[in-house]
């Protein structure tokens, strides 16, 4: 698999600055700051780019999962779903396509693992859980396929929200706090646990958050080749996100910038990007 940590290009829908101003002109800058060049998305009806797109697996190599989510599946939600293959079209990206139905969120990499939540399950029923996991197994390439349940009141189901990798041997996951689901998180740690994994703990507090904002996730980073940009919501676990990042990625570039405004809507910068490598 192709990490974060390996990519070299960014790429944003172009739907974002229209819909978002403010927060693109601010993004804009921090990416400058942090000399990454991005490229538009052209015609795209959603700014949550990573979950249409592609997921790359070799430097040339994309497979294009069916995007047809459940949450989705209503009229106004259909209304936002992007033509991906005519995107990939004017980008110049040529993709394999799977019958699975399969987020870009739900999709978190490691060079020989991945992690996703069950709901990938309850989105592919015509398949077999074991019919599912070998499938996956061998489209993405790996060894290890890793899941984990999905958050209670989460309603895309994805991990980005949850947990990520450091290194191959290393995850990122959440201190979840005294209003999160304690059967959940029994079961979120149990699965961690089976993984073998050594894991670092991050602040999370989105529990005063209305509707389905992500305010509070600071897991939700963007990673790309050397640099890592962390969301910051202007409450007091901004600074010791900040310094613990500078620590667990120590000599790499760590910026923050304020994602109040896209959190409202349930996604922060894995969210919003879609980050590869290109030769």
């Amino acid at each position: 698999m192709i990490t974060d940590a390996q990519t070299n290009t960014l790429f944003l829908a172009d739907s974002l600055p229209k819909l978002y101003p403010d927060f693109f002109k601010e993004f804009e800058r921090v990416l400058g700051s942090c000399e990454i060049r991005f490229q538009l998305l052209p015609e795209t009806k959603d700014v949550w780019a990573v979950d249409y797109m592609p997921i790359q697996v070799e430097t040339n190599k994309f497979i294009r999962f069916v995007y047809n989510p459940r949450y989705l599946r209503t009229k106004n939600g259909l209304k936002t779903i992007s033509d991906v293959d005519a995107i990939c079209n004017q980008i110049g990206i040529e993709t394999i396509k799977s019958d699975i139905v399969l987020d870009g969120g739900n999709v978190i990499r490691a060079t020989d693992k991945v992690i996703m939540t069950e709901r990938v399950f309850k989105e592919n029923p015509s398949f077999t859980k074991l019919e599912l996991i070998r499938k996956l197994q061998t489209i993405l390439q790996i060894d290890t396929l890793i899941f984990i349940p999905e958050q209670p009141y989460d309603f895309t189901g994805h991990a980005d929200g949850l947990v990520r990798f450091l290194d191959d041997e290393t995850l990122i996951i959440n201190t979840f706090g005294e209003g999160e689901s304690k059967r959940f998180v029994e079961s979120f740690k149990s699965a961690i646990s089976k993984t073998g994994l050594d894991y670092v703990c991050i602040p999370y507090n989105p529990y005063s958050n209305k509707g389905d904002s992500a305010k509070g996730c600071y897991i939700n980073y963007l990673q790309m080749h050397n640099t890592v940009i962390v969301p910051i919501f202007g409450i007091k676990e901004d600074d010791e996100v900040f310094k613990q990042f500078e620590k667990l990625f120590q000599g790499q570039t760590v910026a923050t910038i304020n994602c109040n405004e896209i959190a409202k809507k349930g996604g922060i910068l894995n969210c919003i990007t879609w980050n590869v490598r290109l030769e």
